[in-house]
């Protein structure tokens, strides 16, 4: 093997056994460092960092923050009220409770069925909530209130005024426990407590 074209030179050593052994050793580069001016005379070599484009996460457009009220569950579809203060009396009917009485219009092939939420005094905690299913032909005109789900299902709760005053600011939704499901209000400003069906509560005095 020719190994000086390849830039190797053979050396010749010998093993334990004295056989001649030839191993290649590969010639390294020439630096022709002489050539180069002193060190202290060279140009320090530029390094030019790329350049970097700093993009912020956040649009270059200010937030607006909307002052609109927020989105309800539910819109007052006849005799709107206010109480004492001028605020409007409004319950909202949560998608639980509105999708089931579309479920109930649907399979008793009546679209005009509501779902009517009364307070009376009684119960273990003084007061407590009747529900019960009624037609639009019995609903006052002058007395109730009918309040209606905005999500389109056409599902809609009517009070009359004493108990919406109790009501005021609650929600109307459906539960599916162990004892059984039914419509019941949730969330309500006015009351201190409960029992643990949470058909009956107490008011703030």
């Amino acid at each position: 093997m020719n190994t000086k074209q390849n830039g190797l030179h053979p050396r010749r050593t010998l093993t334990t056994s004295g056989h001649d052994r030839w191993s290649a050793t590969v010639q390294k580069p020439l630096f022709l460092d002489f050539l180069l001016p002193p060190r202290a005379e060279r140009a320090p070599i530029a390094r030019s960092s790329p350049s970097r484009t700093s993009v912020s996460p956040f649009p270059s457009q200010q937030r607006q923050i909307s002052t609109s009220s927020p989105c309800r569950a539910a819109i007052v579809a006849a005799n709107p009220r206010k109480d004492d203060e001028g605020n409007d009396m409004i319950v909202d009917i949560t998608p639980r409770a509105s999708h089931r009485l579309k479920e109930i219009m649907a399979s008793d092939s009546n679209p005009n069925l509501l779902l009517r939420v009364t307070v009376e005094s009684g119960g273990c905690h003084g007061f407590q909530y009747l529900m019960s299913l009624t037609n639009a032909t019995s609903v006052s005109t002058d007395g109730d209130t009918v309040f209606e789900a905005a999500d389109g299902t056409g599902a809609k709760v009517v009070m009359d005024e004493p108990s919406l005053e109790l009501l005021k600011g609650s929600k109307i939704d459906y539960t599916m426990e162990l004892i059984g499901s039914q419509f019941k209000v949730v969330g309500n400003p006015a009351a201190t407590s409960s029992c643990g069906c949470g058909t009956s509560f107490d008011i703030k005095s």
